[in-house]
């Protein structure tokens, strides 16, 4: 049954209680930290500053106390999409073309230059995928609303509803796993009467049409959850009032300024090596 399984696979949109130095940051100092590292991994133009990007974010995860085989199997799913874009990156790079010729055959030619710009794709994506889940993994729903609505205070001045704009963020964050869930649960539904998932052969045509009988019912509970868990916010009373109080209470505390200043160095460090 390790074929149906699909939520043991998803590391984004879950958490993970702990007693780490992470979990117990401030949640507006937690996500200030770790837009610094993921915007600068995002936008690192070289390889070396990925891959101190990915230090960085090693060290977050032993930090976290996080289990890495939990975090690593995040990096399975979109493995073949992230392989068929490094593809991509190695026959159409724009650069120019520059150290060894490593493969000549025909009209196709590919430099060194192809190799660590695949390289520099597939490396971003890690750590970009790695630095969410570790972020989510160790950041409860409270902390995620409460964190975001507190950075984006200034923007009611500008009469942007910031805290609608928050709610809407946190509920597609944690509806990942609720997709993962139903779809493990469909594909189990349909197995037990007789549907073969197991097999795998065939062109793509084939396979997208074996896929159909999933994203039906898959598409139909999700309306239906949607339209349950809005008739749930509007029962207890969201939107009737403009100014929503918060359950925790947090301080700034000097260790969350010193976290907040390592990683601001360390973004500054992988953009500019």
């Amino acid at each position: 049954m390790s074929e149906f399984e699909f939520l043991n696979r998803v590391t984004i949109g879950q958490y993970v209680p702990g007693v780490s130095p992470l979990h117990r940051m401030d949640p507006r100092a937690r996500l200030l930290a770790a837009l610094l590292l993921l915007g600068a991994a995002t936008f690192a133009p070289r390889l070396g500053g990925l891959g101190l990007a990915l230090a960085a974010t090693g060290v977050v995860i032993a930090i976290s106390g996080l289990p890495w085989g939990y975090l690593l199997r995040g990096l399975v799913p979109p493995l073949p999409f992230l392989t068929l874009l490094a593809l991509l990156r190695i026959f159409f790079n724009t650069l120019p073309n520059q150290g060894l010729l490593m493969i000549h055959w025909g009209v196709v030619q590919i430099y060194g230059s192809d190799l660590i710009a695949a390289a520099i794709l597939l490396l971003r994506f890690a750590v970009l995928i790695l630095g969410i889940s570790v972020f989510s993994l160790a950041t409860s729903t409270s902390e995620m609303i409460y964190g975001v609505d507190a950075l984006l205070k200034p923007l009611r001045w500008l009469h942007i509803p910031t805290q609608d704009m928050t709610m809407m963020a946190q509920i597609t964050l944690r509806f990942i796993p609720f997709m993962a869930l139903a779809a493990e649960r469909i594909v189990k539904a349909q197995a037990s009467r007789g549907v073969d998932w197991s097999n795998r052969s065939g062109n793509l045509v084939q396979r997208a049409k074996r896929v159909l009988p999933l994203l039906v019912p898959l598409f139909v509970s999700s309306l239906n959850k949607a339209e349950r868990m809005a008739l749930a916010m509007d029962a207890r009373g969201y939107g009737s009032t403009r100014k929503r109080s918060m359950m925790m209470a947090t301080q700034l505390t000097g260790w969350d300024v010193v976290a907040v200043s390592v990683c601001a160095a360390l973004a500054a460090g992988i953009i500019l090596i």
